[in-house]
């Protein structure tokens, strides 16, 4: 058999899009020899469809749409495909996320997905009722194992959830290719854990595995693609390309070749996708001359190109000619627009108005943030403002480090529609910053290497009111990735003082956090759809 991975990027609920873009892949697989194709999963409804899998209308035109890439699909392969299924037959419940063999335009089985994710970001079960088995069927193009996403992923060895392994029952020499359709969301431990995964798989059945996945943004998760052939001996005969659309039918696609240049290309894939699924003209954001911001603008640029993006520089009394320097020189380095708007009148009314019931209220007192927040609201009033004439997408600059402890102001530099490095700690926002530089200045190496500082006040640094960043980033990473306890993270050699003032500013800030804009998600636990904290709770380490 000659196999063809198509490797797409659909949109949830773009039926028909879907579908065409499937028929197209599948007609170019067909015209360069290949006798297999297979999509991702759920290929026809985009991945993960969601609460759109409880309404009728979008199941009828699910089916009628996967009718039609029957009745369309190319006479001259077997083409697998991932799409709803009705169970019983008939549009509506029950349904299985299912996978479809159409071996030379007749549809000749299919296989239901067994083993339905309710963990992390997946919720499965909410809505599919799962398979009973594991299909092989003898096609055309030989006999194939079909499994769908984690109906595989349970074999190889590794500790899950699940208490049953779908790939038990397949007997020595029973299949020539155990073939998966998948949508994995990329988290940057998974760079090494897939491959590592199939590798295994294919050694353990002396089968190779052909493992094709969803690539591009849907919300706050990216797909990395990066679909490959595995063989029992471990090596990698056929690999798409990371992170954009490939009918890969020949050839093995470079990866990646570090977690900053996967980061980088993972957070480009999330906004480009986000931005024109949501259907947005561009992007705008504040430029302060930080790290932060800057980042974040050469991610838009890279994303949705220089001409798309406003840079807005919000000077107050407090900014320094440094930082407004600073911004003006990314600008001119990414070749974006920037505007510049004085906040100092509209913040000086503010103080005017609200001074006198402020202090009659409560007089200011150590530690007061105050007009600091006011000043950020301020900006967040104006970027919004810019939006709605210009139809710009807002993109707000926090980073995971400040919005794990609550070092953001609400309605202010947290006011935006997408939160792009909000799983990105501030280690590694300089990380990849210094990896955008590596073959020339685009991010002013000033804004990397300053002390970080929200300039609100005179003379601030963020650690003034902070750990240093390192120490905070390994106790954020160790608490929400690793599921260290505070004596854990004091058995790592963590300080004491250090641990505990973070568990508190972590505690206090939840009711921020679930207010916060959608984040692209490049971790395993990031502050999103996949994190379910309570925030009114008393429970204290």
């Amino acid at each position: 058999m000659k196999l063809a991975l198509l490797q797409l990027d659909p949109t949830v609920g773009a039926l028909a899009a879907n579908v065409d873009r499937v028929l197209a892949a599948a007609r170019e697989a067909e015209a360069r020899g290949a006798t297999l194709a297979v999509t991702g999963e759920l290929a026809v409804t985009g991945y993960p469809p969601r609460d759109l899998l409880d309404r009728p209308a979008f199941l009828r035109e699910a089916r009628r749409q996967t009718e039609r890439l029957v009745r369309e699909a190319p006479r001259g392969l077997v083409l697998v495909v991932g799409t709803v299924r009705a169970r019983d037959g008939e549009p509506g419940r029950p349904i299985a996320n299912s996978a479809l063999v159409i071996d030379r335009g007749a549809l000749v089985a299919h296989a239901d997905k067994q083993l339905l994710p309710t963990y992390d970001v997946f919720d499965e079960a909410r809505h599919f009722e799962p398979g009973a088995r594991t299909l092989v069927v003898a096609t055309s193009a030989g006999r194939l194992a079909i499994t769908v996403c984690e109906d595989a992923w349970n074999d190889d060895g590794e500790p899950t959830g699940y208490r049953t392994n779908p790939l038990d029952g397949l007997s020595p020499g029973e299949a020539d290719l155990i073939v998966n359709l998948s949508a994995s969301p990329f988290t940057l431990d998974k760079r090494a854990s897939r491959p590592a995964r199939f590798q295994r798989i294919a050694a353990r059945h002396g089968v190779p595995v052909a493992f094709v996945n969803q690539v591009g943004g849907a919300d706050e998760l990216v797909f990395d693609g990066r679909s490959a052939l595995f063989l029992p001996d471990g090596a990698v005969a056929l690999r798409a390309a990371a992170f954009r659309e490939d009918v890969c039918v020949g050839g093995v696609a470079p990866e990646p070749a570090c977690d900053e240049e996967a980061a980088a290309l993972a957070l480009t894939t999330g906004l480009a996708g986000y931005a024109r699924k949501c259907g947005f003209r561009g992007a705008v954001l504040g430029l302060s001359g930080g790290v932060d911001s800057a980042l974040v603008a050469t991610l838009a640029a890279d994303a949705l190109g220089p001409a798309a993006v406003l840079g807005v520089a919000l000077p107050s009394r407090y900014s320094s000619k440094g930082s407004l320097d600073d911004a003006a020189a990314l600008a001119t380095n990414l070749g974006v627009e920037l505007r510049q708007v004085s906040i100092e009148p509209m913040f000086s009314s503010y103080e005017a108005a609200l001074g006198p019931v402020l202090d009659e209220l409560r007089a200011p007192y150590a530690g007061d943030v105050t007009l600091e927040n006011v000043q950020a609201r301020v900006r967040g009033a104006a970027l919004m403002a810019i939006s709605n004439r210009t139809g710009k997408l807002v993109l707000t600059t926090g980073n995971k480090s400040e919005l794990g402890v609550g070092y953001a102001t609400l309605y202010g530099d947290m006011c935006g529609g997408l939160a792009v490095i909000s799983d990105v700690y501030k280690t590694l926002v300089w990380r990849v910053c210094r990896w955008i530089n590596r073959d020339g200045e685009r991010i002013p190496w000033s804004s990397i290497d300053k002390p970080p500082s929200a300039e609100l006040r005179p003379d601030q640094r963020d650690q003034d009111s902070l750990p240093p960043y390192p120490v905070l980033d390994e106790v954020l990473s160790l608490m929400l990735e690793e599921g260290h306890d505070r004596a854990r993270l004091l058995d790592a050699g963590l300080p004491a003082d250090a641990v505990d003032r973070v568990l508190s500013l972590y505690r206090a800030s939840e009711y921020k956090r679930r207010q916060a804009a959608p984040g692209i998600i490049l971790t395993k636990k990031a502050f999103g759809m996949g994190r379910r904290m309570p925030i009114a709770h008393a429970f204290c380490e």
